[in-house]
């Protein structure tokens, strides 16, 4: 206990507090791991672009673990909430039967990237022997940071399936959730995936891809390819298809310039063009082993485009690149047909008012349930001939 006793826990209200090298060194100590919405680059650029902060209902609580010696040991991106959007692990009836009985829900506290339901760790420790130390440090001083600042609860979104284990045993509320993510089984090539397609599955793709393609022209860029001009297209499309599902996109224009100035290696863009206009486009982040698909938009509709740019062209990328998967985001049983398949997602929580932990856990262990039925129906009935 003795060096522990010795650390320091600090909550900062900006990621440009902290040393990038620091940040990263605890978020993504491992090139082969690399998780890009865990590196201080991407949430630099959220709240650079004024995404999260003052007036958002985001406001940065980053924790920073020091050392005995001052080193930082680790990091925790966190979040004081004043509602519970662009988290995509819903709560709005917790919140609902808290103010029913008198409570307040807000403000609480989220430990997540914001706006993106992308897996990684969130108790961000160096690697050495004292890393379970330290992570089980910064998940307590989450819930120290919550007592301090009076949030009624801590909730912990897309950590990895270890620390859901770990931290569930230790006292927070485990919930799980459904997610389609494709898995490179050592293909050479797009055929040899398709040849693992039932036959009914396998024509049907060849023909999307082949009407898709007949009708634009589809192009990749990638790194210094993309231009302020590819971003101002990219920005129309997800403006189009944000208003049209959430109401209010999250992000802003500034946020994708910030992105291509920071991490332009690390952005995939494919697009469609008709007639010399880009008329679609779609956002990967490429991470160590996994490819990214996070935003799509069209001005122009085409049938099987949006599978096309979103699915079939990724999954080409990951073959050609010795990817392990791409994860295509949230929801989308549709994606099931053309080869993704479910996968379970998690989250941690840890409630202060009694009554309403003891009902949402109540809540979680049926909902656990009927997870894993779901997705062990979705898997029976996927798209693989059975033989496979």
């Amino acid at each position: 206990m003795g060096d522990a006793e010795k650390m320091i826990v600090k909550a900062v209200p900006r990621i440009d507090l902290i040393a990038s090298a620091d940040w990263d060194a605890c978020a993504n100590p491992e090139p082969a791991g690399y998780n890009p919405f865990l590196s201080h680059a991407f949430l630099d650029a959220l709240e650079k672009a004024g995404t999260v902060g003052e007036g958002t209902g985001w406001l940065p609580q980053h924790l920073v673990l020091e050392g005995p010696d001052g080193a930082v040991a680790g990091v925790v991106p966190l979040y004081a909430k004043s509602h519970s959007q662009g988290e995509f692990v819903f709560d709005h009836g917790w919140a609902d039967a808290l103010h029913r009985v008198g409570g307040q829900y807000y403000p609480k506290l989220q430990c997540a990237v914001p706006f993106t339901p992308v897996a990684g760790r969130r108790f961000l420790a160096r690697p050495g022997p004292t890393q379970a130390e330290t992570e089980r440090l910064l998940a307590h001083a989450a819930i120290a940071v919550a007592d301090r600042i009076g949030a009624s609860s801590v909730h912990v979104t897309f950590p990895t399936k270890e620390e859901w284990t770990r931290f569930g045993a230790d006292g927070f509320l485990q919930r799980t959730g459904q997610q389609f993510h494709w898995r490179n089984e050592s293909y050479e090539t797009f055929d040899d995936f398709l040849a693992t397609l039932s036959s009914r599955k396998r024509k049907a793709i060849r023909k999307e891809r082949a009407e898709a393609q007949a009708a634009v022209e589809i192009f990749s860029v990638t790194g210094r390819e993309i231009t302020e001009a590819h971003w101002d297209a990219f920005f129309a499309f997800y403006m189009d298809t944000g208003s049209r599902k959430w109401g209010r996109p999250y992000l802003n224009r500034r946020f994708f310039s910030l992105l291509g100035e920071a991490m332009a290696d690390r952005c995939l863009l494919f697009f469609a063009r008709r007639e010399e206009k880009l008329v679609a486009g779609a956002l990967n982040l490429i991470g160590g082993n996994c490819l990214y698909g996070r935003y799509w938009g069209a001005l122009e509709h085409h049938p099987f485009l949006h599978f096309e740019l979103c699915y079939h062209q990724a999954i080409d990328y990951a073959i050609a690149h010795k990817l392990a998967r791409v994860e295509a985001g949230a929801q989308g049983e549709h994606k099931l047909a053309r080869g993704y398949l479910p996968e379970t997602t998690y989250s941690l929580h840890w409630l202060a008012d009694p009554r309403l932990e003891a009902a949402v856990a109540r809540f979680l262990a049926e909902e656990r349930e009927d997870v894993a039925e779901v997705n062990a129906l979705l898997r029976a009935h996927g798209p693989f001939r059975k033989s496979d």
